[in-house]
């Protein structure tokens, strides 16, 4: 016994390895997708069992009345022409009027023909959809339907067989109406469960979430095939001619349950689309409409997975992904529709949807998808292009406030946000403003030119940024200037919390110059950014930004101004920023005057004879206003302005005419003038030195430039080469305040010069200091082993001119001589001199 069980066991799983064999092939055979394995052996076992049941009906009722048989298979073939589709969970379920077929077939023929009846109807009604309609299914799929309906109507005809008692052209009773349809109801929630279970192994969905799904979209189609059913059944009774109202009546009931499912359908796809649409509307930026249109259309075209791929010209493509959960666990078929996103017929991206198994689109559904896939186009690019015109719009404001070289705040914006913060503030609260300066940018432009300049300052700007906590504001002011302003002070508002705030802020002023002040390399060249500061110290509600900036101005002027490069705000100087730039302005119209800017002449004269050895021209201001000014009241401003220039040309040119004057009288002595460390960078100034020098017809060896030492010392190439070109052109260069600098002995390697003139300083202190008196003596040997005239400038006293007498120094210049006298004067006291020696000419 167990041996033909086994036989049996083993008969069948062959059979069952054949039929999936055969379904694969046949699969692949008519080029549709590949089946899961275990959705290849669940339709290879229906339709083996559908053999076995559809041959074993037979068997058990024989077939003794074809015309009755055609009958019945006539009948499912109608009522199986027309279906409905619906679709549950991204897969297409197509329901037809079968139960009603049912129901007749199980009155008028024997039951055991139902299961070969129905399968081979439902076969042909699908090979007529398949030569006559747009549908397209491979054999094999047919056969696998036609299989699940016979297996269904097996069990069926069981039950019908069991409950049924009666023949066609008996009347039918309740009995049998309720018997019909509840075997009719076995049938259809059979064939639901067996299409359930295909479909779940197929598409990896969820058997529970498809059955409550059917059942829910088909249940008025059942009860409307079963009204038609036992309709037609009673009708038989009368006349088996009836038989002939059933494909008119399937035909009327099918017209108006599509009409109903398709406007039902019709008005859900256009909420659902309306939905999608304010969905998309709801998002500004890119990444949140391409997720809402994934999610969006996973739920309008009920698809498995969506994904949206954006193209960008600048990177990689942006893909965002809505749903994908069945499909990334289904090995099985998927199926995959593309939509391009366009606008005006540019491809900003593409709409793809996934479906797992076989469903697809229909026409309606692309058309909807088309015109979903453009909305999503539309709104991405409306998304692109307000991003686009918002950030232009954040970078104009941001341009508007910020310096464009070195990307710090600007003045502007510097007085918009400190005012804003001021008045945040408490009232007593101790706010600090510093006001930066870099020390000579101007000679670093003229010299290493602009682009040189614009890097010192990006240098400077990203310095004091690294020094700068986000509560500071920073900012270039304009130039080379650059304003901080901190907030991080005492906040108590006594006369102590300001003195404590202000030498807080002079600490933090020095370290950011000696930040700046690291050497760094510019154009080839190591240049040091040293740099002035200004201090303002005041209470927030007591000032405005304006009157800050104000204030760190004088402070910063009396920094360039004074011995210290930080400067904490003065008010006693409050009136000397006005009056540098009031200076400025006199100056220009005393520039165009010939009787307000004059030279006074100071002879040195020689110790051992009493000759003079050259005239130094020093200038004076006679002011209409101030009075007589000195050079140090007005030559800083002059300094700092751009009249230095047409300034030194005036006072060259006042003291050649005065040398002219004596040289008419036939005394040979040279006429000295200073130049400012700023003259030596003006490339112009040895064109103009030759013109003046032609025009009161002086030698250039009568005239005498006077240098400071730290100026020799420079780097700077402009200031070698104005120098050579003063060399070439034959004029002399003494170098003035000798001894003072940092390498008063290194500069002469440099530059060939004809005079030293040695300190007042060291000539006042040289009775009392040996160091003083040695630098004097040192002086004077090195001038004489070089072959240069040494002159001692500031003797006062007859001791000093005895003093240095002894050290062996052979000129001095001071009041113990002559005062500084005026031109007219100049000349008779020359006269009362002795004459030159002859040493002297051959020298100059």
């Amino acid at each position: 016994m167990n041996s033909v069980v086994h036989r049996i066991s083993e008969g069948f799983r062959s059979a069952m390895d054949y039929l999936r064999a055969a379904l694969r092939r046949a699969y692949l055979a008519s080029g549709a997708p590949e089946l899961p394995r275990r959705a290849r052996t669940f339709a290879a076992f229906a339709v083996g069992v559908a053999l076995v049941v559809s041959i074993g009906g037979v068997v058990f009722s024989p077939v003794d009345d074809w015309v009755r048989f055609a009958i019945v298979v006539g009948m499912v073939v109608v009522s199986h022409l027309g279906r409905l589709r619906v679709r549950i969970s991204g897969s297409n379920f197509a329901t037809a009027w079968g139960d009603a077929a049912f129901i007749v077939a199980v009155w008028v023929g024997p039951d055991g023909w139902l299961p070969a009846a129905m399968g081979l109807g439902v076969l042909l009604a699908n090979l007529l959809l398949q030569a006559f309609a747009d549908e397209w299914k491979p054999f094999v799929e047919i056969i696998r339907r036609s299989a699940s309906l016979a297996i269904a109507a097996g069990p069926a005809a069981l039950v019908a067989h069991l409950l049924v008692q009666g023949e066609y052209k008996e009347m039918v009773t309740p009995d049998d109406g309720f018997a019909l349809a509840a075997t009719a109801l076995g049938y259809s929630l059979l064939t639901v469960v067996i299409t359930c279970v295909y479909t779940s192994l197929r598409d990896g969905h969820k058997f529970s979430t498809l059955m409550r799904r059917a059942l829910s979209s088909i249940w008025m189609m059942t009860l409307g095939n079963l009204a038609v059913g036992l309709g037609i059944v009673g009708l038989l009774g009368v006349d088996l001619r009836w038989l002939i109202a059933l494909p008119p009546v399937l035909w009327l009931f099918q017209q108006a349950y599509t009409h109903r499912l398709l406007d039902s359908q019709e008005r859900q796809g256009w909420n659902r689309y309306a939905d999608a649409i304010r969905a998309l509307r709801r998002h500004g930026d890119i990444a949140g409409i391409a997720n809402a249109g994934a999610r969006s259309a996973l739920s309008l075209f009920r698809a498995n997975e969506v994904v949206v791929e954006l193209l960008n010209s600048d990177g990689p493509t942006m893909r965002y992904t809505a749903g994908g959960g069945p499909l990334r666990r289904n090995a099985g078929v998927i199926a995959s529709v593309t939509r391009p996103l366009e606008v005006a017929g540019e491809q900003v991206g593409t709409l793809t949807l996934h479906f797992a198994g076989t469903v697809g689109l229909r026409s309606r559904d692309r058309a909807a998808l088309a015109a979903y896939a453009d909305a999503l186009g539309v709104a991405l690019h409306d998304s692109a292009t307000h991003a686009a015109l918002r950030h232009a719009t954040e970078r104009a404001v941001d341009e508007a406030v910020r310096d464009p070289l070195t990307k710090l705040f600007n003045r502007e914006a510097l007085l918009r946000r400190g005012d804003e913060t001021l008045r945040g503030l408490d009232r007593s609260a101790a706010v600090a403003l510093l006001m930066l300066d870099v020390d000579n940018f101007k000679e670093i432009n003229n010299t290493l030119g602009h682009v040189a300049g614009d890097q010192l300052l990006q240098i400077a700007a990203g310095r004091l940024s690294d020094l700068v906590s986000d509560v500071e504001l920073l900012a270039r002011l304009g130039g080379d200037e650059f304003g901080l302003l901190l907030f991080d002070l005492p906040e108590d508002g006594t006369e102590q919390a300001m003195r404590q705030a202000e030498r807080q802020a002079l600490r933090r002023a020095r370290r950011l110059a000696a930040a700046l002040a690291e050497p760094t390399e510019i154009a080839g060249v190591t240049v040091s950014a040293e740099t002035s500061v200004g201090v303002v110290v005041a209470a927030a509600g007591r000032v405005d930004m304006p009157e800050l900036l104000r204030r760190a101005d004088v402070a910063l002027y009396q920094a360039k101004d004074g011995q210290s490069s930080v400067v904490a705000y003065d008010p006693s100087h409050d009136g000397a920023s006005t009056d540098r730039l009031a200076l400025v302005a006199e100056m220009r119209t005393a520039l165009s005057l010939d009787d307000q800017l004059l030279v006074a002449l100071q002879p040195a004269i020689d110790l051992s004879t009493g000759a003079p050895t050259g005239v130094e021209a020093l200038a004076r201001w006679e002011h209409p206003r101030r009075g007589r000014l000195h050079p140090k009241d007005f030559v800083r401003a002059v300094e700092a302005s751009e009249l230095l220039a047409p300034f030194t040309r005036y006072i060259v040119d006042k003291a050649l005419t005065a040398a002219a004057l004596w040289q008419a009288e036939g005394i040979d002595v040279p006429v000295s003038v200073n130049l400012s460390a700023r003259n030596l960078l003006d490339a112009e100034l040895p064109a103009d030195i030759g013109r003046l020098l032609d025009k009161h017809r002086i030698e250039p060896a009568r005239l005498v430039l006077e240098i400071t030492e730290t100026v020799v010392m420079s780097d700077l190439r402009v200031i070698d080469e104005v120098l050579n070109d003063l060399r070439q052109l034959g004029v002399q260069l003494s170098v003035d305040d000798f001894g003072t600098g940092y390498s008063s002995l290194t500069f002469l390697t440099r530059i060939a010069v004809d005079e030293v003139k040695v300190d007042r300083s060291f000539v006042r202190a040289m009775g009392d200091s040996p160091q003083a008196a040695a630098i004097v003596r040192t002086t004077v040997d090195l001038g004489r082993q070089l072959g240069l005239r040494v002159v001692a400038e500031g003797v006062e006293t007859h001791e000093q001119r005895r003093v240095l007498t002894d050290l062996g120094c052979t000129a001095a210049q001071g009041f113990h001589f002559f005062r500084p006298m005026p031109s007219e004067e100049i000349t008779a006291a020359l006269r009362s001199l002795p004459e030159p020696p002859a040493a002297l000419a051959k020298l100059a």
